[in-house]
């Protein structure tokens, strides 16, 4: 027999049996959609994650301070005070670091913020005039810390989008007062909403002078006697110059540092924030896909349960075929054939309803959650092969078993 004569003779024999043949295919119908839609969803929230990356400016650097060592055991990075505001001011330096074009450090802590009856715990952090532009924080109403406020160890506070609303609700929080750990400052700025996903961790602190937080919020002195700053962030002139930029903050600071041996400072850019994370989500994408390809393994199992009921029923048909000369590699190929259209037809019918379930949870809203879909041809291409290869590796057995039958024993069969 020609292969598109066992083609035809397969489809017949399916078409023999619709409602079996239909009940098949819908298990691979959801797997394959499952894989699809699941794989789409993962995508989106990987992309989703790195435009909020990219979107604070892929020419960032991150100085922060070396890790402390008691007893001879080193701890966390960053958790040494050795990085001060005299140091970020250092970096803007046109002779020893032509390529720095502004530098934002920042100091961080935790506080409980009252407003009237309304209160929140969230992050206090210590910054300057320049974070709004280095990290782009543009405010929405009133005004960003100033340097006079720095000067003079002002008490006010600049809220998030988020904290304006737990504490404030409707109301204009420009101009009230809030007590962070007990001391009372004046609101005179709120900043723009970064929107959600990741971002959107973004509005849920508030922006005081740095010198502000050191002096009277969370004071941490450095062995030389300065502020002390937890983050240098550095503004580099282009994409192009970070290894340069990186290079002379190194040497400014290991002279500054008087350092002859380890550095106790790290750097680190933008660019090696994102690669980790899309190593996670990469991870987190693939165990989606492997928890959908568990329906598609069991639709792949239902196919094999179907063919060997299948050869159960048709023992004299197959021994009939024997007796006018079919070989056993006929009846191979003929039960294989039927068992890999039963998975690429509903291989294909998964890959159009996963396109449609992707496409309509396509911003999607829970709760608090959007979902975002991204579908690409590779997931596609990929759950076909592999819901063929599941056709064929679930239908060899059966087959094999259809084959191996004697003619005469076949022929016996009630």
């Amino acid at each position: 027999m020609t292969p598109l004569m066992v083609v035809a003779t397969a489809l017949s024999s399916l078409g023999s049996n619709k409602l079996r043949a239909s009940l098949t295919l819908l298990g691979i119908v959801i797997g394959v959609s499952a894989v699809i839609s699941l794989m789409s969803v993962g995508r989106g929230a990987q992309e989703a994650i790195t435009s909020s990356i990219e979107s604070l400016g892929t020419n960032l650097l991150f100085v922060r301070p070396g890790a402390t060592t008691q007893g001879g055991i080193a701890g966390a990075q960053g958790s040494a005070a050795t990085l001060t505001l005299e140091d970020a001011e250092a970096l803007v330096d046109p002779i020893f670091a032509p390529s720095v074009l502004a530098v934002a450090p920042e100091l961080r802590t935790g506080g409980q913020v009252v407003a009237g009856r309304e209160n929140a715990s969230t992050q206090i952090v210590g910054v300057t005039p320049e974070y709004e532009t280095v990290r782009n924080f543009p405010v929405e109403s009133g005004q960003f810390i100033s340097d006079i406020h720095v000067e003079n160890r002002s008490l006010v506070a600049v809220l998030g989008s988020q904290v304006a609303d737990k504490l404030f609700d409707l109301r204009d929080p420009v101009g009230q007062f809030v007590r962070i750990n007990g001391r009372q400052f004046t609101v005179i700025g709120v900043l723009e909403s970064q929107g959600s996903g990741l971002q959107g961790l973004l509005d849920d602190q508030i922006l005081v002078p740095i010198t502000t937080v050191y002096y009277r919020l969370a004071s941490e002195r450095t062995a030389q006697g300065g502020v002390s700053v937890q983050t240098i962030n550095v503004q580099v002139a282009s994409a192009d110059e970070m290894d340069a930029a990186t290079a002379q903050i190194s040497t400014l600071l290991r002279l500054r540092h008087r350092i002859n041996g380890e550095d106790d400072f790290s750097i680190s850019s933008q660019q090696e924030t994102l690669e980790t994370l899309e190593e996670t989500t990469d991870t987190f994408v693939l165990f989606l896909g492997a928890i959908a390809g568990i329906s598609l393994l069991v639709g792949g199992i239902g196919i094999m349960n179907i063919m060997l009921v299948s050869v159960t029923e048709r023992t004299r048909e197959i021994g009939i075929r024997k007796a006018m000369g079919a070989k056993r590699r006929d009846i191979l190929f003929h039960f294989v054939t039927e068992a890999t259209l039963l998975s690429i037809g509903g291989g294909g019918i998964g890959v159009l309803l996963g396109i449609l379930l992707s496409r309509l949870a396509d911003g999607w809203t829970l709760g608090t959650q959007t979902f975002n879909t991204t579908f690409s041809g590779d997931i596609a291409v990929l759950a076909l092969v592999v819901s063929a290869a599941i056709g064929l590796f679930f239908g060899i057995y059966p087959a094999m078993r259809a084959a191996r039958l004697h003619p005469i024993e076949a022929l016996r069969h009630e």
